[in-house]
């Protein structure tokens, strides 16, 4: 069984920052893509940054140059650095990674459970 666990989110003000993490445990055999999505009130959910086992990376225009997604393939963690934080960046931010934990399977996409994220103006 393979799960990720997000940590980091929490009540801001316009302006500030925060920064998430989110840590693959379980039987590991490699991981491909992580990334951060989330979901405000109301709204689909949405890509806000990926990055790739080799380190390119990927951003939505609304957050490009305010947000860095990094990640430690040694300890499969995925880190998002968030700056000059918005109000509308108020939303559940969820991680995603594409994880192959069976060498019968291929990459299976597993979804943490969400930390809110709420930036006050």
């Amino acid at each position: 069984q393979v799960q990720l666990v997000e940590s980091g989110g929490g009540l801001v003000q316009a302006g500030g920052s925060l920064r998430l993490s989110c840590v693959a445990s379980g039987s590991i055999i490699s991981i491909n893509a992580m990334g951060w999505y989330r979901q405000a009130p109301g709204k689909q959910r949405e890509l806000v940054a990926g990055i790739f086992s080799g380190g390119t990376t990927n951003y939505a225009d609304s957050v490009k140059g305010r947000f860095t997604i990094s990640r430690d393939n040694a300890k499969n963690v995925v880190y998002l650095q968030m700056n000059s934080l918005k109000p509308e960046d108020t939303a559940v931010y969820y991680c995603n990674a594409a994880i192959r934990s069976s060498w019968e399977r291929g990459y299976l996409q597993v979804w943490g459970q969400g930390t809110l994220v709420t930036v006050s103006s």
